[in-house]
């Protein structure tokens, strides 16, 4: 066995040379699943096979992702099979064919998903197959209790478990981090766990980790909600709906979400970390995700069918999606506006400080015998007193301490062609020219813009700025940006 340096996502891949006799005997071919043991480690691998003279006939190499999966000493050998195949593939081939699966159905997929039995081909055919409207609302609940069945839960005890999220689609809108500290500084728990970003230029944990250290253990997480009642940390060690984890890297790639899925991945992680009554944000507007308020009360009535299914209290947050919220997109500019805020600063965005306290309101609200619209005057009190800050870096010292986060090295603006007043902002692209100045892989890179509709511009002022890591990525950002003058429209009126 060898390393073959190769990082193939999140593929398990085997690499054989035509040659092998291995190959020839078992009839081997290319993309055929191989039952591969190494000591009592196994893991079944796709295989590809090499025509060139880097790898001997008696060798077979490892991609990282089989590598890691079966640790091999050094000169170790290795036994093949061919691998039985795996018993969803029944279930998946129905589902696209447009059957409706149950609980069962969806376990057997999710359960072949951990051990890598399914190929990221048959995933992607999945995934695509629960997209739109593929799925019904009693589909939703038997996915959502799949995903936690096959994941570990964690019990917090009697009492209520705060939580928030946001379904996304808004650049910036980077309210968790204060929402958390604000509740938790009254008292309350909210194990707050987040994924990094998807098709986003950031996620929540993405921009925890420009401050401080998010990927923890499970007991390291335990002590810090228990001292501080409260974290702020990357889900991906919790092993909490570890399959959803999985689809996710299907997802990104194909950028979009489903709704059936999308409510099955927040629910069974929430239902998963322990969480009793949760909070869900929805912004709407034309360039966001949920663009329209029909869709808005779909996914809306699916949140809370589901979330009822599986014993959880969910209200519901709709806010407005047509523009962005906070000053920065991208991981470490997204930290610069939550710190701003969260300090009281003068010329903090203001937009992301009334949306974090309308969120951390509603999640107020949700608590027993809570006086419904008390929460947010609670919330601002506690914003304003510093409170709220000294519970932040208390959850960031309690996670490994805590660090400013950093800034780009190359910064350079998209100018206005033209004066006149911003008529609209176009999210997606916004957020396009984020992720390719480099966000979320390089955490300084994305964009600042501080213009929001019906602001006045002047012709040769700076509608938004972008910040990235290299002169490459800066071209490449801006390239997008000239193509796409409109991403923030200017119009007819006095600047």
């Amino acid at each position: 066995m060898r390393r073959a340096g190769i990082d193939t996502y999140r593929q398990p891949v085997l690499y054989l040379h035509q040659g092998c006799l291995v190959c020839r005997a078992e009839g081997f071919a290319a993309l055929t699943r191989i039952r591969v043991k190494c000591g009592d480690r196994e893991i079944i691998a796709i295989l590809n096979v090499v025509t060139g003279g880097w790898l001997g006939e008696d060798e077979a190499a490892l991609s990282e992702a089989a590598w890691q999966a079966l640790s091999p000493g050094p000169g170790a050998l290795a036994e093949f099979a061919h691998a039985e195949p795996p018993g969803s593939t029944g279930a998946v081939r129905a589902k696209v064919f447009g059957a409706r699966l149950g609980e069962a159905e969806f376990e057997a997929v999710l359960r072949d998903v951990m051990t890598a039995r399914l190929s990221d081909i048959e995933l992607a055919a999945f995934v695509t197959a629960c997209a739109g409207d593929r799925m019904d609302l009693d589909e939703s609940v038997a996915l959502t209790r799949a995903m936690i069945s096959v994941g570990e839960r964690l019990d917090w005890g009697s009492g209520p478990v705060l939580d928030k999220h946001c379904v996304g689609g808004l650049p910036g809108n980077r309210t968790t981090p204060i929402v958390v500290s604000i509740v938790a500084a009254l008292g309350y728990r909210i194990p707050k766990t987040s994924s990094r970003a998807i098709t986003s230029p950031a996620g929540t944990a993405d921009v925890m980790a420009t401050m401080t250290k998010v990927d923890l253990e499970p007991d390291a997480l335990r002590r810090v909600v228990e001292r501080e009642g409260g974290c702020l940390a990357s889900g991906g060690r919790m092993r909490l709906s570890p399959a959803d984890d999985i689809l996710i890297q299907i997802e990104r790639p194909l950028d979009f979400d489903s709704d059936g899925q999308m409510v099955a991945s927040i629910l069974s992680k929430k239902a998963a970390a322990g969480s009793t009554h949760v909070l869900i944000d929805i912004p709407v507007g034309p360039t966001a995700k949920i663009r329209t308020p029909a869709a808005a009360d779909a996914i809306a009535r699916r949140l809370a069918f589901v979330g009822e299914a599986v014993g959880l209290r969910v209200g519901i947050h709709l806010s407005d999606g047509r523009q962005p919220v906070g000053w920065g997109i991208g991981p470490a500019l997204e930290a610069h506006d939550v710190l701003a805020v969260l300090r009281n600063e003068a010329d903090a965005p203001s937009d992301l400080r009334e949306r974090a306290l309308d969120v951390a309101g509603a999640v107020l609200d949700l608590l027993p015998g809570a006086a419904q619209g008390g929460g947010r005057a609670l919330a601002g009190e506690v914003l304003r007193s510093g409170a709220a800050l000294r519970k932040f870096l208390a959850i960031c010292a309690a996670q490994g301490g805590f660090q400013e986060p950093g800034t780009a090295q190359f910064i350079k603006p998209c100018v206005a062609p033209i004066g006149g007043r911003i008529m609209c902002i176009d999210n997606r692209r916004l957020a396009r020219v984020a992720k390719l100045a480099g966000a979320p892989h390089d955490a300084i890179a994305g964009v600042t813009c501080r213009l929001r509709e019906g602001d006045p511009v002047e012709r040769g002022a700076t509608l938004f700025e972008v910040h990235a890591a290299t002169r490459g990525q800066l071209a490449y950002a801006l390239d997008y940006a000239s193509a796409h003058p409109d991403i923030l429209a200017v119009g007819p009126g006095r600047p």
